[in-house]
């Protein structure tokens, strides 16, 4: 899982994050590292409004959406919470990735064969589709198409890579496989000893695509309320959405709220809300940068069962992500630090790039994406009327699908079939009750920490770092 946050900083050495952890707290952004709330908010919903179609959620799904819609003269309103991009897109890695996101084996074992081919294209499809939009709307957001490496980080993973890939391969995920050599020549940072690599796709800043998207709806005529939380809605041929200061109605409703849509009363049952981390180092300084290589500025993945995610920025910074998930009783979403989660990600940083000892941490933040059960995208018509569309279920890759997910509502409440919503069509597996989901998340990833570290104890001994 990749995803869909920014870490405090002391000037200190890395390694010194885990003592200073107050102080992290203290630094926590709230909102992220990679955007600021905007100069000039839209205003808040006053009043009752009306459209042709309700947008709740100001992300990458719903902001697409919206553009979708406009572009075929629907009137459209987005209704947000807090400001556009506040959740889970200003919040990511930034990876715009397609099938590399994908569980190969489970997918086909779930849904068979030649669903988990038309799976991998969708999520392929979705790295086009933002390059296609990024060049429609003009949106200058630092991309780098790179392509991305899954790299292992000791020689116990190799095995499963290569798997993992035979299988992609079979489903039409092309890549290329990378041994040490390979890797060495494309000047890939020593920690990570093989892979495989896609061309497709890179790395981008998702603070700036999701203010870029929200530019270019304001420029479609989209009306954005900011600041404006959904309180509830009620079913009808008409949907009426209701707000702290009023109200809106039209025929469709587009919940784009993906982690959040439980607390709006719907996918409880389907999704859960998976809390993500991440920490960015203080620019790195010409020196540092020569040290790495990485001229190519990949984007790395591990095959950890919870991921860790190594990025440079524009700003030559490194972010870090991922490596430990936490999920909150009852599916909340509290927007706090995760102090555990930045100290585990600290030390993937001395672990993977020993010669960045001293470097210290920029920022770090947290946010959530929401996992369905088999960790395929869910989404779906709600409702007496099937006027109440949504999607969720990113699994924290949701740059690309999530994006592309916005034209496929739009083409879904015009009528017509996307070519690849049936990709998506199959029987999402029901969450569990609480207390029985809180004791199986947390069961599963107490289980996966001690595999993962297993594995980092291992490649920390071969690297000469002791235990």
């Amino acid at each position: 899982m990749t995803s869909t946050m920014n870490v405090a900083s002391d000037r200190g050495a890395a390694g010194a994050l885990p003592a200073a952890a107050a102080a992290t707290a203290a630094k926590f952004r709230p909102i992220g590292g990679w955007i600021e709330r905007p100069e000039h908010p839209q205003p808040a919903l006053e009043g009752h409004v009306n459209a042709d179609v309700i947008v709740v959620g100001a992300g990458f799904a719903g902001l697409n959406t919206a553009l979708a819609l406009r572009a075929r003269g629907a009137s459209v309103i987005v209704l947000e919470r807090d400001f556009a991009g506040f959740g889970a897109s200003g919040r990511n890695a930034g990876y715009l990735g397609g099938s590399m996101a994908v569980e190969f084996e489970m997918f086909a074992k779930r849904v068979g064969h030649e669903q988990a081919k038309r799976i991998v294209q969708f999520y392929d499809a979705g790295v086009d589709y933002v390059e296609g939009k990024l060049a429609e709307y003009g949106i200058e957001c630092d991309y780098v198409q790179s392509g991305i490496i899954r790299a292992g980080v000791h020689p116990s993973q190799e095995k499963k890579l290569r798997k993992d890939r035979a299988t992609g391969l079979e489903l039409g995920s092309v890549t290329e496989y990378l041994e040490p050599a390979d890797m060495r020549a494309r000047g890939i940072p020593p920690a990570f000893l093989f892979g495989y690599y896609t061309p497709r796709g890179g790395t981008l800043d998702p603070g700036k695509y999701v203010t870029g998207l929200r530019r270019a709806a304001l420029d479609a005529g989209v009306r954005l309320y900011e600041n404006t939380a959904v309180l509830s809605y009620d079913e009808g041929t008409t949907v009426r959405v209701t707000t702290a200061g009023g109200s809106a109605s039209a025929p469709f409703l587009v919940l784009a709220t993906n982690a959040y849509t439980p607390q709006l009363g719907l996918l409880g049952n389907k999704v859960a809300p998976m809390r993500v981390s991440a920490i960015e180092t203080e620019p790195l300084s010409p020196a540092q940068l020569a040290s790495l290589g990485w001229q190519g500025r990949e984007g790395i993945m591990t095959p950890h069962y919870v991921m860790e995610s190594h990025r440079l920025t524009a700003r030559n910074s490194l972010v870090i992500t991922t490596k430990r998930l936490n999920y909150v009783y009852g599916s909340k979403t509290p927007n706090v630090p995760d102090d555990d989660a930045y100290e585990a990600l600290a030390g993937a940083l001395r672990d993977r790039f020993p010669t960045l000892q001293g470097l210290g941490i920029r920022a770090c933040w947290s946010g959530y994406v929401s996992l369905a059960y088999d960790a395929l995208p869910v989404v779906g018509e709600s409702g007496e009327y099937r006027n109440i569309l949504y999607s969720a279920g990113c699994s924290g890759h949701g740059v690309a699908t999530q994006s592309m997910m916005g034209q496929m509502l739009a083409d879904w409440i015009a009528g017509e079939a996307h070519p690849h919503m049936a990709a998506l069509d199959h029987k999402t597996p029901s969450t569990l009750p609480e207390p029985l989901q809180w004791c199986a998340i947390k069961g599963a990833l107490a289980l996966t920490n001690l595999l993962d570290e297993h594995v980092n104890r291992k490649a920390r001994r071969a690297a000469g770092g002791g235990k």
